[in-house]
């Protein structure tokens, strides 16, 4: 009963095992396809957009969609605002005709309150792999070093830390003096304590 009660037991561990497996395949499985429908959907918006730089920070949206006007429809116009909420110096223009994109890079150094747009066909950024050496460990990142330590050009003889003694002639003169004060003080209180005892 015990080895039938174990072989169940292996059996619906088994089970599991697989069905997790399977759960994570399908995730796997829409996330791609997710991930290629958003990136094909973005691709397409980007094929019908144009990039306008170089624009005067009081322009309005209106302003700029009737300078576009002339080239087609203009579907959704983006100007762009720092973390403040004030404007940059850039938007970008979507049109609902793939010819108006094409006729759009035909208003560049066109002037729009006092300032030569740059207008060129908007790009889409493809995001690029990781390069294997951005992921490899860096014990100067890793540790909060400056830099990496350098052993000096040659190593001390008398140990770590340590200076050997070099005297001068001043330096040696001082010394004598003081050993001989520091003596001649000694021996004048060995004097003292003498007499006194006499």
């Amino acid at each position: 009963m015990k080895k039938r009660l174990k072989e169940m037991e292996e059996e619906a561990a088994a089970l599991r095992e697989v069905q997790a497996k399977v759960v994570k395949e399908m995730g796997a499985i829409q996330d791609s396809t997710t991930a290629a429908a958003a990136q094909a959907s973005k691709e397409e918006v980007d094929s019908q957009s144009a990039f306008v730089g170089n624009m005067d920070y009081a322009c309005t949206s209106e302003e700029v969609q009737q300078h576009f006007q002339a080239c087609g429809t203009v579907n959704c116009l983006t100007i762009l605002t720092n973390r403040s909420g004030h404007p940059m110096s850039f938007s970008y223009v979507e049109f609902l005709e793939q010819e108006a994109v094409q006729e759009a890079p035909q208003l560049n150094e066109c002037e729009l309150h006092g300032r030569e747009l740059k207008v060129m066909v908007k790009r889409t950024n493809v995001p690029r792999m990781k390069q294997y050496f951005q992921r490899r460990f860096n014990p100067c990142l890793a540790y909060g070093y400056k830099r990496l330590y350098v052993p000096p050009y040659f190593y001390s003889p008398y140990g770590y830390g340590k200076v050997p003694n070099v005297q001068t002639s001043k330096s040696l003169h001082a010394s004598t003096f003081n050993n001989t004060h520091h003596g001649f003080q000694a021996n004048l209180q060995l004097l003292l304590v003498q007499n006194y005892k006499n």
